[in-house]
């Protein structure tokens, strides 16, 4: 299960990795998912702790650019565990799509990953300059980049997630040295709802 590195820096390919090993292993807990006897409770903490950690492996270190086909992947997993619904005034069976999210009370699997990606971030900003860890995540690279649009950094992902819970514009650097005032931002970009 070790991660993929490319030399663009791409993530993309991770990511994909990632949700194949997930499709996997929701291939072999499928006929789980669908048995009527499990309750739901059962069959998300299957899915939770069985599918979950395959996908979100190492998920700390990506820079987001893929969130829709994590969204796809979770939809359907829990579409699966959630099954049809009968509409009351048609009496028709009819796939749940809005009502997903109020079934599953767990946070959106893009929020978990950015409250994640931000929990190491504080770790390693409060390890300080003398380790390696911390001079390749603030270090800048030499040299010339690419013509056109520069591309998305992982340190960006990081001011973005501020920005969402309403401390953007101030250095996450000194943010993540207060270790209880960190955790608590943490904790609101975990529990922020999906738009």
């Amino acid at each position: 299960m070790g991660t993929t590195l490319t030399n663009q820096n791409s993530i993309q390919k991770e990511i994909n990795s990632r949700l194949k090993s997930g499709n996997a292993c929701y291939h072999l807990v499928q006929n789980l998912l669908s048995f009527s006897v499990l309750s739901k409770n059962v069959k998300i903490k299957i899915y939770r702790t069985i599918i979950l950690p395959v996908v979100l492996h190492e998920c700390e270190t990506w820079s987001f650019t893929m969130s829709e086909e994590l969204r796809v992947f979770e939809t359907r997993v829990l579409m699966r565990i959630f099954g049809l619904k009968r509409d009351k005034v048609t009496k028709e069976w009819r796939k749940l799509h809005n009502e997903l999210n109020d079934l599953y009370s767990s946070p959106n699997t893009v929020w978990v990953i950015k409250s994640r990606r931000m929990r190491w971030v504080g770790y390693i900003a409060r390890m300080g300059k003398r380790k390696s860890v911390y001079r390749v995540l603030v270090g800048k690279p030499e040299g010339k980049g690419p013509l056109g649009r520069p591309r998305h950094k992982w340190e960006d992902n990081i001011k973005m997630d501020l920005q969402e819970v309403g401390s953007g514009g101030r250095d996450w650097i000194e943010l993540a040295q207060d270790r209880v005032g960190w955790q608590a931002l943490v904790n609101v970009v975990m529990n922020l709802q999906v738009p």
